[in-house]
């Protein structure tokens, strides 16, 4: 049984993130800053992403002040508190096929020192001494104390709910590491 270790190569990463309210959305993109596969015989057996909160950027809002503030904004209290948490990370725990180069992953969700398990479909093209992951995974951010104007939580909003679930589409690629090569 052969066991080889994927680094992830983020700059070659991305994740696009999307939040929907009631009079719209926002999206923008947030980075990787590290993290592995654990590949045996070929498959998938664990792993684990980090991601850099300090890196969210808001791609839909073009005046350079209003972003400004809507990014401050999300790296405040509010929302992902980036000062106190500079990064979130997903643990992969147990992976099942679903169908050649489908599988799903189950792992642990760290966002805010807050963990919760969580679970969704990835596709996976394996070659020789790299690896990539694409998929989409669906967050319910009051789940990690992130409730600002969420209808679980505050009433009467109106057209300024925010919907408690973001989206975060991604695709990362890694490259193998065998022994004797220096880790990134």
């Amino acid at each position: 049984m052969e066991t080889i270790n994927y680094i992830i190569v983020s700059s070659e990463s991305s994740i696009d993130w999307i939040g929907r309210k009631v009079t719209g959305a926002h999206n923008g993109t947030i980075g990787i800053k590290n993290g592995n596969f654990i590949f045996s015989d070929g498959k998938i057996k664990g792993g684990n992403v980090v991601i850099d909160t300090t890196s969210i950027k808001i791609l839909d809002i073009s005046d350079p002040a209003a972003n400004a503030q809507f990014a401050g904004h999300l790296a405040s209290d509010d929302f992902f508190s980036i000062e106190k948490f500079p990064t979130a990370s997903f643990e992969i725990l147990n992976v099942k096929k679903l169908s050649n180069g489908n599988f799903y992953l189950e792992g642990n969700l760290t966002i805010k020192d807050i963990t919760h398990p969580a679970g969704f479909e990835v596709s996976l093209q394996n070659q020789a001494n790299t690896a990539a992951l694409s998929g989409k995974l669906v967050i319910d951010r009051t789940l990690y104390d992130i409730k600002f104007r969420s209808g679980n939580f505050f009433k009467d909003l109106g057209d300024t709910l925010i919907y408690n679930d973001f989206e975060l589409d991604f695709t990362i690629n890694a490259e193998a590491v065998f022994s004797g090569q220096s880790q990134n």
